[in-house]
């Protein structure tokens, strides 16, 4: 254990005091006792590190000597080592720092008592907990030297979305800044995506989509992606939107009663700046039903058809799906809510319903390019600071609509190619029914010409063929190749549903 006369010795980065607060006086927290305790127990039974209840890093002491030997031992260990004051002593035979203290013999004083092992969680979650206070005391400050600073141009929303962004770092266990990550922890992630892909049957390493086709192309929804989903209006991309929302609430709230830990579902927040709360609710209980949402609207339903919506809104009651119906968000306002979903339910995906009806920070508002290259930046950032993938629909231009071929292109996103560029991947939906109802032509009513019903029988046959069909082109993929995938869609519930091999075989496919 350090003495008094060792908690002096602050140069070079060895063992200091307590800091203290700029103008205050005050001691900021750290327990350097605690600290020597704990590394002691470790050098004295390295299986404390199994029994850890928090993820203690480095960084998380105070007394950077500490951090280093907490840093080597984890090392060594990760090398299948057994570490003590013996196999340490090699690596800080020249640590400046170190000689101060004793040298390496300090490594065998650590170990002189034992005393940690008596309670090594307990001293490791007084390690993390004292630097969480230390962080909070650096945000605090901040905050006050920032709000009292009024030389540049005051901007108190800001001020609190750049606050409230700190806090969700320290709620989350972060630093005040993100540290390059060894390549030992990414091959770990990588790992863990592929052992549940395995576990999923080979198709899913993300958050899954519930549509089996779409999460054999993509590999369902990856953490920290962001994906736009595109498509002109009536082609559905709302309503696909939300069945993908809904699929992955509900896969996480069956596997959680299941007792399956690694769910490919997770709890969704759902941010929609066209439709109210009331609206997404009466779409998803209709296709639950399968019921008419028009219908249901309108109160065209039987009691059966009643007590059929009342089974499905006592099933969906715990459906951990977060309906936020905000209108004109800003980005920095999304961004904040986010978080406090994040924060208090742990959701794993977010759906925003439509990325144009955002708003900028207000500085690029006079050029609307610039304002949604700000808002598309936004949303990748969120994605990886969250660690969520991101959905964001997208209107198309009306160039797609001058075309012969009216499936969509990257080139017709709307206003902005940083859309694309921003993008780990870009979905668009096509629906060939939606034209080709368009251009029905005069209907045979009470006509004897044969033109008439020649025509019409013509584009009726037109219709059968693709009434019902869908694609999703899948416009650019960062993790595989782009292509198309086909799915069922029904109108009358706006569902979106794997296709059924019938459907081939039919002579529905249409490339």
């Amino acid at each position: 254990m350090p003495d008094q006369d060792l908690l002096t010795r602050s140069d070079r980065g060895g063992i200091s005091p307590a800091p203290t607060d700029r103008g205050e006086g005050r001691t900021l927290p750290a327990n350097l006792e605690a600290e020597a305790a704990f590394l002691g127990a470790v050098l004295i039974d390295n299986r404390v590190l199994e029994e850890l209840m928090v993820a203690l890093r480095p960084d998380h002491f105070y007394a950077p000597v500490h951090a280093r030997v907490f840093e080597r031992i984890l090392v060594l260990i990760d090398r299948q080592m057994v570490v003590t004051p013996v196999t340490l002593k090699p690596y800080f035979e020249a640590d400046e720092a170190l000689a101060e203290l004793g040298g390496t013999a300090y490594l065998a004083q650590l170990t002189a008592d034992g005393q940690g092992l008596l309670n090594p969680r307990e001293l490791a979650q007084q390690i993390y907990d004292l630097a969480l206070l230390r962080e909070l005391v650096a945000v605090g400050r901040d905050l006050v030297e920032n709000a009292l600073d009024t030389s540049e141009d005051v901007e108190p929303m800001r001020q609190i979305e750049q606050a409230e962004a700190r806090l969700f770092e320290v709620a989350e266990g972060a630093t005040g800044t993100s540290e390059a990550e060894s390549f030992r922890g990414a091959t770990g992630k990588a790992l863990e995506l592929i052992e549940t892909a395995i576990n999923s049957g080979g198709h899913v390493s993300g958050k899954t989509t519930g549509l089996s086709s779409v999460n054999e192309k993509v590999g369902g929804l990856h953490d920290s992606d962001l994906i736009i989903l595109a498509g002109r209006p009536g082609m559905g991309k709302s309503s696909l939107a939300t069945n993908i929302a809904f699929n992955c609430a509900d896969r996480y709230m069956r596997d959680k009663a299941d007792g399956i830990e690694k769910s490919v579902g997770a709890g969704v927040a759902l941010f929609s700046l066209e439709m109210s709360s009331d609206q997404l609710a009466t779409r998803i209980l209709a296709e639950q039903a399968g019921l008419s949402s028009e219908a249901l609207r309108m109160g065209k339903i039987s009691r059966d058809d009643f007590q059929k919506l009342s089974y499905a809104s006592q099933r969906l009651t715990e459906l951990p799906l977060y309906i936020d119906d905000t209108p004109a968000l800003t980005i920095g306002a999304l961004r904040t809510r986010a978080r406090r979903l994040k924060r208090r339910h742990d959701i794993g995906l977010i759906v925003i319903d439509y990325l144009q009806l955002l708003q900028g920070s207000g500085r690029a508002q006079d050029n609307r390019v610039n304002e949604i290259s700000e808002i598309s930046r936004g949303l990748k950032t969120l994605a990886k600071e969250l660690q969520v993938p991101v959905i964001a629909l997208s209107q198309l231009s009306r160039a797609v609509e001058q075309r012969e071929d009216k499936r969509p292109m990257l080139s017709d996103l709307r206003e902005s190619g940083s859309i694309e560029q921003d993008a780990d991947m870009v979905w668009f939906i096509f629906r060939e029914d939606y034209y080709i109802a368009a251009r029905e032509p005069k209907r045979p009513v009470e006509s004897d010409d044969p033109k008439i019903h020649d025509a019409h029988n013509a584009w009726a046959a037109e219709m059968e063929g693709v009434f019902g069909l869908a694609e999703l082109i899948v416009a650019k993929q960062r993790h595989g190749a782009t292509g198309k995938v086909r799915l069922k869609f029904e109108p009358k519930i706006t569902r979106f549903s794997d296709l059924a091999e019938d459907d081939y075989r039919n002579g529905n496919d249409f490339d």
